[in-house]
């Protein structure tokens, strides 16, 4: 009886971790502190740059409307 269960233990390990091989986890992929921060750092450089940018159209606009309204 034990020499039955101890095969059919090491068949069941056996199948256990070739379904485990199959299966992917949903885990999500491991980010350091350090790469984070690059990250952060990189959002945060491309937001200012979007926003000068939007800063240096706004102006030009305002100023022809306003040229616009007065010549008006």
């Amino acid at each position: 009886m034990n020499r039955k269960k101890k095969i059919n233990e090491t068949l069941k390990k056996r199948m256990k971790k070739a379904n485990a091989k199959l299966h992917k986890s949903n885990k999500p992929r491991y980010i350091s502190k350090a790469e984070r921060a690059k990250l952060e750092a990189e959002a945060a450089l491309a937001l200012q740059e979007a926003q000068a940018a939007e800063a240096a159209t706004t102006p030009s606009e305002t100023e022809t409307m306003s040229t616009e309204t007065s010549v008006s």
